[in-house]
C-alpha cells in the first residue's frame, strides 16, 4: 500500500494539476490492482488513513471470506523512498530534476516505475559463482553439450523475458555475464579443453530483429535429410518493452521428439522425433509445464495419461504430435487412449 499519482476513485474535488494534488492536504486517491491472491493498493493520503484501509481489508477478508491477511507480507510502503513488491517486480515512483520533456518540464517526477529487484539479480547470480569465480556446474557435465547450452539459455531467457517491462532491465547483464562464464567453464570441464578453446569451437554471430549478437552455437546433424538441431547461448535483447512477449521455444529451432526411458535427456528426445503418447512421427511438438509440483496436486480428478507420463519421468517437457497436443490443452482423450478404447 503506497501513494501513487493518477488513478480512479476517492477524489473529492479534483485539482487542476498533479502539483496541486500533491499540495492539497484534503486530496485523496486510491488505485487497486490484483492478480490471483496478490494485490496492490496505491493511495494518496496520510499514513493513518492507509493503516485504516489496511484494517478494513483485514476485517473484510476475515469476516466475509474467512481468510487471514498476512501481516508479514502486507506492508505500508512510501513509494518515493522505498519500493513495494508485486509479482516479483519492485514498484516505486521516480524522481529526477534533470529529466525534461520537449517543453522543458520535469518529465518523470511522480511516475510509476517497474524494476528488477537487485536482490533477485544477486541471488540468481550466486548460483553461478563459487568463491568469487565462475562456478562449474558439475552436475550438468553428464549431459550433452547441446543439452547444457539449451538449459543455460532457457534459464536466462525465462528471467530476461519475465522482466521485460522493467526500467532497469539492463542490470540483467550482470547475471548474463556470470551465467556465460559458468557455462563455458562447465563445457571446459566436460570436454577437457580450455575456456579459450570452448569459445573458439562454438563462437558464432546471429542476426535478430534487435541486431547482431555474438553467441555460442551448438549444431547436431541428423540423418534422413532432416534439418540439424541447433541450440545457442545469447542473442537475448535487454531492451525494455511496454508489453512482454514470451518465446518459450526460441532456444531450439526445431521440432522436438521422444522420451524412451526415464533418464533420456533433451538431445536424445529431440533426435527421436516421435510422439511420446501415441508413437506418431507426424507434426511432433513440445508441451511445457512450469513446475513439476503442478502435476501432483492432491484433491483433483483422475490424472490423464500425459500427466502420469510427465510425473513418472519428472520432466517439464513432453513430446507430442499435433492431435495429442490439442487433446492435452482441451483436456480430452489423446490418441493413445482413443486407440485403447476402440480395441
Amino acid at each position: 500500500m503506497w501513494p501513487q499519482r493518477g488513478g480512479l476513485g476517492l477524489a473529492q474535488a479534483s485539482p487542476t494539476s498533479s502539483i496541486e494534488a500533491a499540495d492539497d492536504p484534503e486530496f485523496r486517491r486510491l488505485r487497486y490492482v490484483r492478480y490471483a491472491d496478490d494485490f496492490l493498493l496505491g493511495f494518496i493520503g496520510p499514513r493513518h488513513e492507509a493503516e485504516a484501509i489496511k484494517d478494513q481489508l483485514g476485517g473484510f477478508l476475515r469476516d466475509q471470506l474467512k481468510l487471514e491477511l498476512s501481516e508479514a507480507k502486507t506492508l505500508l510502503t512510501h513509494a518515493s523512498s522505498d519500493a513495494a513488491r508485486f509479482l516479483g517486480y519492485e514498484v516505486r515512483t521516480m524522481r529526477s530534476d534533470t529529466k525534461y520533456d520537449q517543453t522543458r518540464r520535469r518529465s518523470i517526477n511522480g511516475r510509476i516505475a517497474l524494476q528488477v529487484p537487485e536482490s533477485l539479480i544477486r541471488a540468481k547470480s550466486s548460483q553461478y559463482i563459487q568463491r568469487g569465480h565462475p562456478a562449474c556446474r558439475v552436475e550438468r557435465c553428464h549431459d550433452s553439450v547441446f543439452s547444457i547450452v539449451a538449459l543455460f539459455q532457457q534459464e536466462y531467457r525465462g528471467l530476461a523475458e519475465y522482466y521485460q517491462m522493467a526500467l532497469n532491465l539492463h542490470r540483467m547483464n550482470y547475471l548474463r555475464w556470470w551465467m556465460e562464464q559458468s557455462l563455458v567453464h562447465t563445457l571446459s570441464r566436460k570436454l577437457r579443453i580450455t575456456v579459450s578453446a570452448v569459445y573458439a569451437r562454438y563462437s558464432a554471430t546471429m542476426r535478430t530483429d534487435q541486431g547482431i549478437y555474438k553467441v555460442l552455437r551448438v549444431v547436431v546433424e541428423r540423418d534422413g535429410g532432416r534439418q540439424p538441431l541447433v541450440a545457442y547461448w545469447g542473442a537475448i535483447s535487454l531492451r525494455r518493452r511496454g508489453v512482454a512477449h514470451i518465446n518459450d521455444l526460441a532456444h531450439i529451432n526445431d521440432r522436438p521428439g521422444r522420451i524412451w526411458n526415464v533418464r533420456s535427456e533433451l538431445l536424445e528426445r529431440l533426435l527421436a522425433d516421435t510422439c511420446e503418447l501415441c508413437g506418431s512421427t507426424e507434426g511432433v511438438e513440445v508441451h511445457h509445464i512450469r513446475h513439476l509440483k503442478d502435476l501432483k496436486r492432491p484433491g483433483r480428478a483422475p490424472k490423464p495419461a500425459w500427466v502420469e507420463t510427465m510425473a513418472a519421468r519428472r520432466r517439464k517437457t513432453l513430446m507430442v504430435c499435433q492431435p495429442c497436443h490439442d487433446g492435452v490443452h482441451a483436456n480430452t482423450p489423446t490418441r493413445d487412449l482413443r486407440h485403447r478404447r476402440a480395441g
